[in-house]
């Protein structure tokens, strides 16, 4: 048991880059909880896919200017990721193009731009770096960045989840009532775009919308009301991220997909077991009608 305990334990105890890396992966779980719940109520999950690649051109922009600078990629990301989401925006309501429709077409955009802008100056190392993240390498500015992105949504969230849950439902009376309805969506899309340049920080652009989506939607299988569901999309996160670190040591895989990996293994248990919707939950359901 001694043996198992240290097994669990040892890593962090020993490594300072675990410990980063951990409180990196506990700080992101926290703040894409909610900001990934509101995605999935809303029926936007696909558009945060989307924006996770359109984060991308922004931060191969810092790089060219600043090679691999934090901030320079960060600043780069935020920018480029809002611009984006605002083009989308004003694509659906210019033509008869769909939102999501128009998301899709700028993220190909997107990506295929800030791969080639990677590959004009940096190798296949900055690539992959850049894509898939090397959250064993998180630092002391890096950690300080992603935990100031999730205090500000706390916060944020705290003050305006009632329109924006209103707004999930029934926007037409949020407008009836005055509710500035177009505001708190941008200020919502912001909030997706800070957490995907958190994650993008430590995961890299295709691994960040994972932390963001799949304990969010592992989560609604669990529970039904908004903020239980957040709390059990952070636990979902928070063990995640704590399991894929442990395998990554042990096994010597990339720490980044063992994480994502073990939030898809939460994701197809809640499938199959979840309290709500769930396939067992279902056939429990159909089993008490015919009886």
């Amino acid at each position: 048991m001694n043996s198992f305990t240290e097994l669990l334990v040892e890593p962090f105890q020993e490594f300072m880059f675990m410990r980063h890396a951990l409180a990196a992966c506990f700080a992101l779980a926290i703040g894409c909880a909610p900001v990934g719940m509101l995605l999935v109520l809303r029926r936007m999950s696909l558009m945060g896919d989307a924006l996770s690649h359109a984060v991308l051109p922004g931060a191969a922009l810092g790089f060219l200017v600043s090679g691999l600078s934090l901030y320079a990629m960060t600043v780069g990301g935020i920018v480029v990721g809002l611009t984006v989401a605002l083009l989308a925006g004003a694509v659906a309501r210019a033509t008869a193009l769909r939102e999501d429709a128009s998301f899709a077409a700028l993220y190909l955009i997107s990506l295929a731009l800030g791969v080639l802008i990677i590959s004009m100056r940096g190798t296949s190392i900055d690539l992959v770096h850049v894509l898939f993240g090397t959250i064993l390498a998180v630092d002391d500015p890096a950690l300080i960045l992603v935990a100031s992105i999730t205090t500000v949504t706390v916060f944020t969230m705290a003050l305006i989840y009632r329109p924006l849950i209103v707004e999930c439902f029934d926007p037409g009376f949020l407008r009836s009532v005055g509710g500035k309805g177009a505001a708190m969506h941008f200020l919502f899309l912001v909030l997706v775009v800070l957490n995907l340049v958190a994650g993008f920080t430590a995961l890299g652009t295709l691994m960040a919308v994972g932390m963001l989506m799949l304990p969010a939607a592992s989560a609604s299988f669990w529970a039904k009301q908004f903020w239980s569901a957040s709390l059990t999309a952070a636990i979902i996160a928070v063990i995640a991220s704590y399991s894929g670190l442990l395998l990554s040591f042990h096994l010597n895989v990339p720490s980044g997909p063992a994480i994502v990996l073990v939030a898809g293994l939460c994701y197809v248990f809640s499938v199959f077991f979840g309290r709500y919707g769930s396939l067992y939950s279902r056939r429990r359901a159909g089993g008490h009608l015919t009886g």
